[in-house]
């Protein structure tokens, strides 16, 4: 298969039906909603590091902010190749609200790793503040996921490659 066949073929892709494209989004917005949730329940729990629960409820509310601009309309790439305005303000938006996400995920990572293990017991009389088990476990492991997710991808990328570069030289037919 050459190369400029397979290109095409994957900008030709078939789309999904809408239910599968209605029930991704909705199971894209879970975890949006659960930090929002977990964030505004516990928003004053955590007073060693009271930025925790904030960094929930922005990144949750920016995160559903972004899985609802997708589905609009000016968010699709047009058929015919070109662009409006509107679709290049949209493109606009969506950088600037990932860019601003992707600094924000920086910020919580100082915040969650900075005090890692941190005191759970509310009734202490140590000196050291405490924060509540359950949102800073969240908070810790929605982070961590983070990382997970990219190195997966990462090393599923690094596979992708090696097999295209693979199947690539096993190609005797093609003229390059």
């Amino acid at each position: 298969m050459s190369n400029t066949r397979l290109v095409r073929q994957i900008r030709n892709a078939p789309q999904l039906p809408t239910p599968a494209l209605v029930i991704s989004k909705l199971v894209l917005c879970a975890m949006p909603i659960a930090e929002i949730v977990i964030g505004a329940i516990h928003l004053n729990d955590c007073p060693r590091k009271h930025f925790i629960p904030i960094y929930l409820i922005v990144l949750g509310a920016f995160g559903l902010m972004l899985a609802v601009l997708s589905c609009l309309p000016c968010a699709q790439e047009p058929k015919d190749s070109t662009t409006n305005p509107l679709s290049r303000l949209c493109a606009t938006w969506n950088s600037l609200v990932s860019l601003f996400l992707f600094c924000w995920f920086i910020c919580g990572n100082v915040w969650i790793y900075s005090i890692y293990k941190p005191n759970f017991d509310k009734n202490t009389t140590a000196t050291d503040p405490y924060c509540d088990r359950t949102l800073y476990l969240f908070a810790f492991w929605v982070t961590t996921l983070v990382y997970i997710l990219f190195g997966v991808f990462l090393v599923g990328g690094c596979l992708v490659l090696v097999c295209f570069y693979l199947c690539g030289r096993a190609d005797a037919d093609d003229n390059v």
